[in-house]
């Protein structure tokens, strides 16, 4: 049973589309406190785990943390961070009781899980204001159903999108998508789409093209269409402040965008220079802002990423004038170890400044709200603005959208992929670790850069990557300027590659049809082992395998050097082992094995009395039968 609580008056988000009656706060079951800020306790019995959050750091269990719910443009997702590009605020408490709860506020939440005190939870808000949900459930599946049930049913993308996908922030030009495209068709490894980061955009202003670097776009997305690869442009939420550039001047000059505290145009700095913010709380500029795609898909681009909506923030003008006026003032005097650590954060202090986002403005409803209060839904309603002209102008699940920032309602239409991660052993458990989680808040199509965005990936690591990569519906390559090169084809011998790829597209047809039933029914794709043997203490502890669907279970290897792993079987299930199109099978029991399996090798786990069906291996969907599968056991 779902109870709601409101405190406050709290903003109207949208993230819930059922209609539930307001319950008296007085019976809100946890302790609560407010004043200026609003404080939520409740007591941790020492076998609780905590389980959500969506996209974070550390665990599946987030128990021992403080998190942030504040939308964040952060590079290093390491353990110290409290915050990632997501505000996904629900949690499942399971121990002997259990509950879930959804904070419905639009800005920061601290949530200190067992941090400051083990033994306690203490959730704390800027403001009281906000409307609680309180979930009763007969298990932890049933809770998140039902919390899924009340904010709508998820996005499901084309079939196409379910392909290998290769990106690369540095493809500039069209000779860099063609050399990609041929490479895969030479070397017998499939591919769906090509994306476009921001270097195909005329000095990074959205909705445009260099015409130096594609003289004739339209045909070039046609013939690449011809070939069975979907280009992928992104999108930024900057907008170039520029006189002649129509996306900015209908901006301006209808007012779409956020304004300062004297009814000015805020402007910041981003990849174009000085850009506005396009106000997407305010349904007109939303609109206006969603039918701006118009100029690409009219081109024939049928997919989007959407990217720096958190919005991302290089500097301001105010803020660039703060920080020279600090360092003018230390340069007058020596630079002792004081004012060199002055200096550094006046410096740093520029990005993303708290003191940016509280200096502009929202329109609602004719009502100007500071973007602090509402910041964790922008990028959200960005992706809306996306979503909702898709929807409009060519039917539901006709065009690929996924973004950077998110907040639950955005699962409604679109996906999310994991932000800049690195090439780091650790950060092929991280991903693994998120899919549960943001599944729990409705992104069920999701995955992170697969390699590692940043630093430099290594022929193993891609392998290993890869082979967990098979399973997430978004399954993308990405990486970073100036980081070492790792497509597919960048490591010599590229068998391996083609094995493990090829049991992507053997395995499309049960991902796709799982993905399906899981968005109709408000399930979950990927889930703890707690989740399906709650009475099983080893599996309620595990967090590097997952169970897959109603058929099978997932333990990737994610060390380096290792040519196995130790994997639980919390029941009897058959071991596979996936190469190109070779099976190989072994029943094993409950217990602990450890288990072989090659840099070229995909494992998976057949429950007791379940089997799924595999396709033929194809170079993309459009040439994969999906009729004629065969029986994998």
């Amino acid at each position: 049973m779902v109870k709601k609580y409101r405190i406050g008056k709290p903003f109207n988000t949208e993230a819930v589309v059922g209609n539930i009656e307001l319950s008296d706060i007085k019976s809100f079951p946890l302790e609560l406190s407010s004043g200026e800020k609003l404080v939520i306790k409740f007591p941790l019995d020492s076998g609780d785990i905590i389980f959500g959050l969506g996209e974070a750091v550390r665990g599946i269990n987030k128990r021992g943390w403080i998190y942030e719910s504040w939308c964040s443009d952060e590079t290093n997702h390491t353990e110290d961070k409290r915050s990632l590009y997501g505000a996904h605020n629900f949690i499942v408490v399971s121990g002997k009781t259990k509950f879930g709860l959804f904070v419905d506020y639009p800005s920061k939440i601290e949530w200190d899980l067992g941090y400051s005190n083990l033994d306690e939870a203490v959730i704390t808000l800027d403001k009281a204001d906000a409307d609680l949900y309180y979930i009763d459930g007969e298990n932890e599946l049933d809770i998140v159903k039902q919390f899924r049930k009340i904010i709508g049913k998820s996005y499901i993308p084309p079939f196409w999108a379910f392909g290998y996908q290769q990106s690369c922030w540095g493809y500039s030009k069209q000779e860099d998508f063609i050399n990609v495209r041929e490479n895969h068709k030479k070397n017998n490894l499939p591919l769906d789409c090509i994306y476009m980061d921001i270097d195909y955009m005329e000095r990074f202003k959205d909705f445009t093209v260099n015409t130096e670097l594609f003289p004739d776009f339209k045909a070039f997305v046609k013939e690449m269409k011809e070939n069975n690869i979907h280009l992928i442009p992104i999108i930024d939420a900057g907008v170039k402040k520029e006189k002649g550039y129509s996306v900015y001047d209908e901006g301006h000059e209808n007012g779409y965008f956020c304004k300062d505290k004297d009814g000015n145009d805020f402007e910041c700095g981003v990849w174009p220079g000085i850009v506005g913010l396009p106000d997407f709380l305010n349904p007109d500029a939303r609109r206006w802002f969603g039918r701006q795609y118009k100029i690409l898909t009219d081109m024939g681009i049928d997919g989007f990423w959407n990217d720096m909506n958190e919005p991302a923030l290089f500097y301001s003008k105010k803020g660039l004038k703060k920080a020279f006026d600090k360092l003018d003032k230390i340069k007058e005097n020596e630079v002792d170890i004081w004012s060199f650590f002055e200096t550094k954060n006046a410096v740093l202090g520029i990005q993303n400044s708290m003191d940016d986002y509280k200096s502009f403005y929202h329109n609602v409803n004719g009502e100007m709200i500071c973007h602090k209060d509402v910041h964790n839904i922008y990028g959200a309603n960005m992706t809306r603005a996306a979503g909702e002209f898709f929807e409009e102008e060519f039917g539901k699940e006709q065009k690929l959208i996924f973004s950077r920032a998110s907040y639950i309602g955005a699962h409604r239409t679109s996906g999310i992929w994991f932000g800049d991660n690195f090439s780091w052993w650790e950060h092929i458990l991280l991903n693994l670790k998120m899919l549960p989680s943001v599944n729990m808040c409705g992104f069920l199509y999701c995955g992170a850069d697969i390699g590692g965005f940043n630093n430099h990936a290594t022929r193993d690591l891609m392998l290993r990557w890869l082979a967990l990569g098979v399973f997430t519906p978004l399954m993308r390559n990405h990486r970073a300027l100036g980081t070492r090169a790792q497509e597919a084809y960048q490591f010599g011998d590229t068998k391996d590659f083609s094995d493990v790829l090829a049991v992507r597209y053997r395995i499309i047809p049960y991902i796709y049809k799982t993905f399906r039933r899981c968005a109709e029914n408000d399930d979950m794709m990927f889930r703890p082992l707690a989740f399906d043997y709650p009475g099983d203490k080893i599996a309620r502890e595990i967090e590097d395998q997952l169970m897959l669907g109603e058929e099978c279970m997932i333990a990737p290897v994610y060390e380096q050097n290792k040519t196995g792993r130790n994997v639980y079987l919390p029941e009897d299930m058959t071991f596979v082992k996936l190469s190109g199109e070779k099976i190989y099978k072994q029943p094993l029991k409950k217990g602990w094995h450890y288990l072989e399996i090659s840099l070229n090798e995909v494992p998976l786990f057949i429950k007791a009395g379940k089997n799924i069906m595999l396709a033929k291996p194809a170079l993309n969907t459009a040439e994969l039968d999906t009729e004629n599968l065969e029986n994998l056991l």
